[in-house]
Order: C-alpha cells, then sequence, then structure tokens
C-alpha cells in the first residue's frame, strides 16, 4: 500500500496569511496538534501547536511564526511504513502527502495509519491469535504455516517483533479459527514456546499495543 491509497482532504491546511488563532481553531476541530502550510498547490512546512504558543501573538500571520519541525513530508509512490517512519520520528499527528512535482495533496493522520494497520493485521476477521517467542536461529516461516495449516486452518497475518541487543523475536499470528486449541497443542509438541493467546475481543487491544510498539520501534 503506498501513500496516495490513504490521502484525504479533511482536514484544511493553512496559507501563510491566517493567523494562529486560526490555526488553534482547525487542530482543536479537527484533533490534531499540526497543519500543513500551503499557498496555492506548494507546500511550505509544518506548524505545530506548540509553535504557536512560543510565539505568543495569536492574531499574528503564522508567516510570522518560526517553525520547529524540518519540513516533514512523504511522496504520494511512498510505501505505507516510510509514512509510519515519518510520523514516528517527528512524534507528527498527520503528515503531508506531495505528488512528484512538491505540490500538495492532502494528508495521512495517525489514526488513519491505525486503522490500515489494523486491515493489515485482519483484525476484521474472525480468529483467534497466537503469540510464540523463539530463537532468530529457530525462525522458519514455511514450519509456521506448516503446522497451522496441519490443523486445517490457515494464516491470516502474521506480525513479527524484535528486539534490540537480544536474538528472541516475538511472532504474532492471526488464525482464521476462533478455536486454536489443537493448533496450540500442535506447536508445543514442536517445543514452541507459546508466549499469549487471544480472543478476537482481547486481541483488539493487544494490537493496539503491538501498533504503539512498531511507532516506537521506528522512532529509534
Amino acid at each position: 500500500m503506498t501513500a496516495k491509497e490513504l490521502i484525504s482532504n479533511k482536514i484544511p491546511p493553512v496559507m501563510t496569511s491566517d493567523s494562529g488563532l486560526e490555526a488553534l481553531a482547525v487542530m482543536d476541530e479537527y484533533r490534531i496538534s499540526h497543519l500543513p502550510i500551503v499557498n496555492n498547490e506548494e507546500f511550505l512546512g509544518m506548524i505545530s501547536e506548540e509553535d504557536i504558543f512560543n510565539h505568543n501573538h495569536f492574531e499574528e500571520s503564522i508567516g510570522n511564526h518560526r517553525l520547529s519541525l524540518k519540513r516533514p513530508f512523504v511522496t504520494e509512490n511512498q510505501h505505507i511504513y516510510d509514512v509510519i517512519k515519518v510520523i514516528a520520528e517527528e512524534k507528527l499527528s498527520l503528515v503531508p502527502v506531495l505528488d512528484n512535482n512538491n505540490n500538495y495533496l492532502g494528508i495521512i493522520t495517525r489514526q488513519a495509519l491505525v486503522d490500515c494497520f489494523a486491515e493489515f493485521a485482519a483484525v476484521q476477521n474472525p480468529g483467534g491469535v497466537l503469540v510464540l517467542d523463539l530463537n532468530e536461529k529457530d525462525y522458519s516461516l514455511s514450519e509456521i504455516a506448516q503446522i497451522v495449516e496441519s490443523n486445517d486452518a490457515r494464516i491470516l497475518s502474521i506480525y513479527i517483533r524484535s528486539y534490540q541487543d537480544s536474538t528472541r523475536l516475538e511472532i504474532t499470528l492471526k488464525i482464521n479459527k476462533m478455536d486454536i486449541s489443537a493448533i496450540l497443542t500442535t506447536f508445543n509438541r514442536y517445543d514452541y514456546t507459546i508466549k499469549a493467546s487471544f480472543s478476537a475481543i482481547e486481541y483488539d487491544d493487544y494490537l493496539k499495543d503491538r501498533f504503539d510498539s512498531l511507532m516506537a520501534y521506528l522512532n529509534i
């Protein structure tokens, strides 16, 4: 999935002639803390809520404000993981999207990324979830898939988490069956360490935690 598939124009950009007060009103309405600055189709930069409060002259145009961000953006053909990386590194509530001529196209919000990540992880599909803990040298996707499929099931999504200064991996599997007891038994027979298993409802909370971990990892 690329950035252009998530572009939204629901949140309007601000112009250099708009006041800090007007920008804050837009931020408050959409519950965000950043806004792109655009004149015609030209993307000029990003202003944050903190920039406006630090300037402390709310009636002045934002063209007179000092911007703390270094013009963050993504292009329309960048992968969704690049979008996550920019948002994580700059701690943004949204990121502007530009075309190949550097013209402003719209924005992608952090919430849109959460929704996209949920789609990747097959949250809407019924099924169970299990989490494996293993060494990197023992990881074999083909073996994991064979174990699941030998129980007349299939993997809907897989998420792999690594740890700094460690050879351990955490493998999260979304399975297309609600009852995964037979699958758990088979993994145990193959000497896999099962760290956790979840129902569909429990998985929603777990997925949010994993998304936050991904964002934190990309910010390192």
